[in-house]
Order: structure tokens, then C-alpha cells, then sequence
């Protein structure tokens, strides 16, 4: 799915700045070839090069990876039909640059939500074992 958001993202940035393939491909130092070969979705690119291009294209490499402007019936027709979802209904990713003490304060969040929600994992897993050990029929 990452590719096909990363591919899609990289033509409509290339049409919002009226950038050509072949200017993208000298500022990320990559080959027209498989620049062309990319945005038809027929590359895979390592994480050096998608690196370069969110570099060449002035954006961070997470934007050019999670966020899409396509609607999930066309991801999905992208995907051969395949769901797209790669988080749990009712959660977003987001990508954002905080000063350090900001990202501390979302470290401490992030530490303290991972062991509430393994918790929670946890006794459900116990749950659904207890009632698949005691059917009740």
C-alpha cells in the first residue's frame, strides 16, 4: 500500500510545483528510468532513494508515505481490491516536528498508551481464551 501512496504523492507533488520527472531525478540523483518506472508503480525503491526524493522534494519522507489525497475506494482499486487499512478503526497517524521537550511529553503519552493498551490486549486475550475453554452452549 506505502508504495502506491508514495508514488501517487510524488506525481501530485511534482504537478503542484511544475516539476518536471527529469528535474526530480537530477536533484534526487536517481535515473529517469527508474524515476518513470517508480511512478507507474513498477519500482520499489530502497529507503536511501525515497529518502532522497522527499529531499529533493522538500518534504519529510513520512507525508510522502501516510498521507494521500486519494479516497480509501480508490486506494483499495489500486491495491487489486485488497483493504488498505494499516490501523485499527478509530486511530490516524499523524507526522509532526516538536521541539524536544514536546516530544518528551509525547514519548511519556506514547509509553503510557502502549502499556494501557497492552493491558487491555492482554485481558481480552484472557477473556476470549476463558470462553473458548468454557463453551457455553
Amino acid at each position: 500500500m506505502y508504495n502506491l501512496i508514495f508514488f501517487t504523492n510524488i506525481l501530485r507533488l511534482l504537478d503542484k510545483r511544475n516539476m518536471t520527472k527529469q528535474e526530480l531525478s537530477l536533484q534526487a540523483g536517481v535515473s529517469i528510468s527508474f524515476l518513470s518506472d517508480l511512478t507507474n508503480g513498477k519500482a520499489n525503491p530502497s529507503l536511501r532513494v525515497m529518502e532522497r526524493i522527499a529531499n529533493a522534494l522538500d518534504v519529510a519522507l513520512p507525508e510522502l508515505l501516510e498521507t494521500t489525497d486519494l479516497d480509501e475506494n480508490s486506494l483499495m482499486l489500486m491495491a487489486d481490491g485488497h483493504p488498505v487499512k494499516s490501523l485499527p478503526p478509530g486511530y490516524v497517524r499523524v507526522s509532526v516536528i516538536l521541539s524536544e521537550q514536546q516530544a518528551f511529553q509525547v514519548r511519556k503519552w506514547s509509553e503510557t498508551t502502549r502499556h494501557k493498551l497492552g493491558e487491555e490486549a492482554k485481558e481480552l486475550l484472557a477473556e476470549l481464551q476463558q470462553n473458548s475453554s468454557n463453551p457455553t452452549h
